[in-house]
């Protein structure tokens, strides 16, 4: 019987399943049982505990929460409260960060990591967003801060574009707009994978012809590329920055001002699908590999434990 038991909750599609077969091989080899399937969906608390499938999810030693496409508010709710109790990864609080785009940018800035330029306003003060569309030439994207998959995301052309989605936005139940300056760009983007600090891989997606979203989910579809030194470095300081453990870095190139910037950080980067990997994406076999020493550190060494908590605190605040 294994020493320590890890709470996993992965997604199964995309080869998803084969994957979570890995690591449960790897991590028995370094005396470390995988509970599979603990989706907080299922889980309740009280008396001082979560209980998920008649588990008690503070007797693990660790829970690896890694689904992106089925989180619900309720699951992140004790997914905090979980983070509190024993380690987690992603840890609660660079997760939280990570699923806010503005939060996430200005935090980049504040690092002096290139990110594009951006405004953020209270949503009755829209001749903000004009002087700074003025600024930037008069093109600007509209963001929702939270969301992912580029749903919702808005390029507008000139101060009529969003004169005309300024209705849409009153109607919006939120209490800031979030926009940035539109990146000249051959419609292309970078994905860096990041594990422990450690770069994994890289790929690329490339929007559909007469589209300038990248994202899988609007149309976009991943090309192999090869990174230069910068753009990994960039990657490896965002990743730094956000606290994440697991990371990916989306950047692009900025044709006008000639320099790479960090469009965003995401807390649940995919792995390669089957059929990606059958096309040369073959990062996945050392990003498990970085995770499970990852997990088995925080298992097994209390002193590295206790660190990665004092490294991971700063990043703390509300999630709302």
């Amino acid at each position: 019987m294994a020493k320590h038991q890890v709470g996993f909750w992965l997604y199964e599609n995309g080869g998803g399943l084969a994957i979570q077969d890995k690591f449960t091989k790897q991590l028995l080899e370094r005396d470390i049982e995988v509970v599979e399937d603990l989706n907080l969906r299922a889980a309740s608390a009280s008396g001082g505990s979560i209980v998920c499938h008649g588990l008690k999810m503070e007797e693990l030693s660790l829970y690896f929460s890694y689904n992106a496409g089925q989180q619900t508010q309720y699951q992140v709710y004790l997914y905090e409260m979980l983070d509190r109790l024993i380690p987690v990864i992603n840890n609660f609080s660079a997760f939280a960060l990570t699923e806010d785009k503005f939060k996430t940018t200005h935090l980049l800035r504040q690092h002096g990591i290139n990110t594009p330029d951006y405004r953020l306003c209270h949503r009755n003060d829209l001749d903000s967003l004009r002087h700074a569309m003025r600024d930037w030439g008069g093109r600007a994207v509209y963001k929702p801060t939270d969301g992912w998959g580029g749903i919702g995301i808005v390029r507008l052309e000139n101060e009529a574009s969003l004169d005309m989605l300024q209705p849409f936005l009153q109607q919006l139940d939120v209490p800031h707009f979030y926009v940035e300056r539109y990146i000249n760009n051959d419609n292309t983007d970078y994905r860096i994978d990041v594990v422990d600090g450690q770069y994994v891989g890289c790929y690329g997606r490339k929007a559909p012809k007469d589209h300038w979203k990248t994202n899988i989910t609007s149309g976009g579809q991943v090309i192999r590329r090869e990174p230069n030194d910068e753009v990994v470095n960039l990657a490896l300081k965002a990743a730094a920055a956000t606290g994440l453990e697991i990371a990916g870095v989306d950047l692009l190139y900025d044709r006008e001002r000639e320099e790479y910037v960090v469009l965003e950080v995401n807390g649940i980067p995919a792995f390669a699908t089957p059929e990606q990997e059958a096309a040369g994406l073959n990062f996945n076999d050392r990003k498990i590999e970085l995770i499970v020493e990852l997990i088995d550190r925080l298992v097994h060494d209390p002193i590295y434990r206790r660190q990665h908590q004092r490294a991971t605190a700063k990043y703390e605040y509300h999630y709302a």
